[in-house]
């Protein structure tokens, strides 16, 4: 899923940037979010390239208060020398009216999608229930390929390990889901999360065989396709 910006119906993504998709509204789109603009400007990066920001690049822009308007300006691709866009002004109430409009439309969602965004608001409120087991929230994910699977995705010890140039692993929860109201099946799955150590029913998706090693935990197999007539094997 991505968001789209569209001004007097002119898709910014299309004219500017067409390496990889738009933000996930997930970043975009929430109460508060970094589209929301204030006196203080700040950047927000609305696009990223497919195969990653340090590959092919990402378009960034920065977003301010500007009297009764808002201003986007300062268009940046760290990719490219120059964006070919111009500053966009917006009339400050009309331009919060369809960013909360925009916000509070959910319906594009399926219900394991809604699931995953109820149960990662829920577990990014108990801000202590992973310190005990050293661990980080990465995100809660649903893909449309999937439609009854969320996936949680853990950092252990945590991000700043990355920056740090310590051993991490990054460990993924792959939890059913039903037809079932989302609200409490996000209940029901945050309470099972955080009564036990969730690395426990993880399974290491992230980081290096070495890391593994040295936290102490198996890296995993892959599976290998073999020629047709033949059965998949574990390397």
């Amino acid at each position: 899923m991505e968001v789209r910006a569209l001004v007097e119906g002119r898709d910014i993504l299309a004219d500017a940037f067409t390496e990889g998709p738009g933000e996930d509204p997930r970043y975009l789109l929430v109460p508060g979010g970094p589209l929301t603009a204030a006196s203080e400007p700040h950047e927000v990066r609305l696009a990223e390239a497919s195969c990653t920001e340090g590959c092919c690049g990402a378009l960034y822009v920065t977003v301010r208060r500007d009297g009764e308007d808002v201003l986007w300006d300062e268009w940046r691709n760290p990719n490219d020398d120059e964006v070919d866009l111009p500053a966009f002004r917006f009339e400050a109430q009309e331009y919060q009216r369809e960013l909360e409009r925009a916000t509070a439309d959910r319906s594009w969602e399926w219900p394991a999608r809604t699931v995953a965004r109820l149960l990662e608001q829920d577990l990014r409120e108990r801000e202590d229930w992973l310190a005990r087991w050293e661990c980080e929230l990465g995100a809660v994910s649903a893909w449309p390929w999937e439609p009854d699977q969320v996936n949680v995705f853990l950092f252990h010890p945590g991000r700043s390990a990355i920056r740090e140039d310590r051993p991490w692993l990054q460990f993924r929860m792959p939890l059913a889901v039903s037809g079932d109201d989302p609200a409490d099946q996000a209940e029901r799955l945050a309470e099972h999360l955080v009564a036990a150590d969730p690395r426990q029913a993880a399974e290491v998706c992230g980081g290096s065989p070495e890391f593994a090693r040295q936290l102490g935990y198996p890296w995993p197999q892959r599976r290998r396709a073999l020629s047709a007539g033949n059965a998949a094997r574990e390397e």
